[in-house]
């Protein structure tokens, strides 16, 4: 969450429970320019330190740092670099500790990118440790001698290519860019780009399928809608992306038109292929049918089968 010392914050930290708390907090850093590691209980407990009485039976730590601190600003520019690429990377804070607080260091496959925590043995370790925990690919709270770093996983997100445009695409395009996908549109047809139509950050491409020119994102993390209206087109855009590594193929239209393309493709039961598209929301509508989509999307892309939260049993977000 990024807040300012007017104005509205960008992001959250919670459901909103504690976003108000923060906040107040965060004003005092920006003032002192300190950095603050806050502690929340959100059990049902007011009594408790820090404790808010919520209910929700949990505990959150929170780092809050001067995010316009000079030191930070080369990390913050290298950071957004990276996240237009499609590497992994990670983002090393330190949060408790005497030597580099609030300092940050990034670190790719090969080493350290950019940032310091002022301390050029502590970098080295920083940097090792980094690189063993962007291998295991989960964000980790660890100590360095004498000091707590917080390495969080930074993978750039991911793409959504929606191949044909037109009205039912707008809808489609708005709801994966607000779920942090990277939208591409692509049509041959020039008048079905318009700008104006879809989200500020849509690439938009003018190409066919056998348009050797066209710079698409087509690698493993690619999710791919194809919805051109046309059975040629269709069938011609499944056959490339079938050739690729894009986890998820959705194909709009009826069962017996999606069996069609397939079978003249000689791709029957292919599992990367979801068509009809989308999850069965009873959804009516372009923007109903994309919102099931997205949720058929990100229920792909966390491997989990859709269903009702009320019926699992196990907590809903583990760690």
């Amino acid at each position: 969450m990024l807040l300012a010392d007017e104005g509205a914050p960008v992001g959250s930290v919670s459901g909103g429970c504690l976003e108000a708390d923060v906040r107040e907090v965060a004003l005092s850093v920006i003032r002192t320019a300190t950095p603050r590691l806050l502690h929340y209980e959100t059990g049902d407990d007011d009594q408790k330190p820090w404790g808010l009485g919520l209910g929700c039976n949990g505990a959150v730590d929170i780092f809050l740092q001067p995010a316009a601190a000079p030191e930070l600003r080369d990390a913050a520019a290298s950071v957004g670099i990276l996240l237009k690429g499609d590497t992994p990377f990670t983002v090393s804070t330190v949060v408790r500790g005497s030597v580099g607080l609030g300092r940050v260091v990034v670190v790719g496959a090969e080493g350290k990118l950019a940032g310091s925590t002022g301390d050029t043995a502590l970098d080295r370790a920083v940097a090792a440790r980094a690189r063993e925990i962007l291998v295991a690919g989960e964000s980790r709270l660890h100590q360095l001698e004498t000091v707590q770093v917080f390495t969080e996983v930074q993978l750039p997100p991911p793409n959504l290519l929606i191949l044909g445009a037109g009205e039912d695409a707008r809808p489609l395009a708005a709801y994966a860019a607000e779920a942090g996908f990277r939208v591409t549109v692509v049509d041959h047809r020039r008048a079905y780009l318009e700008s104006g139509h879809y989200p500020v950050d849509t690439r938009l491409v003018h190409a066919r399928w056998d348009d050797p020119s066209a710079d698409l994102p087509l690698g493993p993390r690619t999710y791919a809608v194809v919805k051109t209206h046309s059975l040629a087109h269709d069938r011609e855009w499944v056959k490339r992306l079938l050739a690729t590594e894009a986890p998820y193929i959705g194909v709009l239209g009826p069962r017996a038109r999606v069996e069609t393309v397939l079978r003249q493709l000689g791709a029957e039961g292919n599992d990367r292929v979801f068509g009809p598209v989308g999850l069965d929301l009873g959804a009516e509508g372009p923007e109903q049918i994309a919102l099931s989509i997205v949720a058929e999307v990100l229920a792909v892309r966390s491997g989990q089968e859709p269903g009702h939260l009320r019926k699992k049993e196990e907590a809903i977000h583990a760690g």
